[in-house]
């Protein structure tokens, strides 16, 4: 199975109340697998980004994926995990290193694909939907 992750992360205020969004996309058929939408508490932005690519990760593992393409308007993100970028937040490092092993139990066949926000919509949608249930 060949899947394509759209994942979005936000904070309101940052840190500050934060969500993520997860959408799971089967390549091959088109066909849309799962949507999540999870409440994080707070936390910054950036660390909402890499929640939200963790549990798109953890999700392609548990359905058996071979091959991953992670798809996030987090330029940072993508670029992190592309090795573009250096890691110097101590607290993103530990969240970079858990998706780095998430990579690893797919056997590496991952890539990272930065759009533009209007490109997220679905998951950036799944990210304001967590948020707001807490209103």
């Amino acid at each position: 199975m060949n899947l394509q992750i759209y994942s979005d992360g936000g904070a309101r205020g940052n840190p500050g109340p934060a969500g993520i969004g997860v959408v799971v996309v089967d390549r091959d058929s088109g066909k849309k697998l799962e949507e999540h939408s999870v409440y994080l508490g707070k936390t910054t932005n950036n660390q909402a980004e890499y929640r939200a690519a963790i549990l798109g990760l953890e999700r392609a593992i548990a359905l058996g994926a071979h091959s991953v393409e992670l798809v996030a308007d987090s330029e940072l993100i993508i670029k992190q995990a592309r090795g573009e970028y250096k890691v110097k937040n101590a607290d993103l490092a530990k969240r970079f290193l858990e998706l780095k092993n998430l990579e690893t139990g797919l056997g590496g066949r991952v890539q990272y694909r930065h759009v533009k926000r209007e490109h997220n919509k679905r998951a950036d949608a799944l990210a304001n939907q967590a948020m707001d249930r807490l209103k």
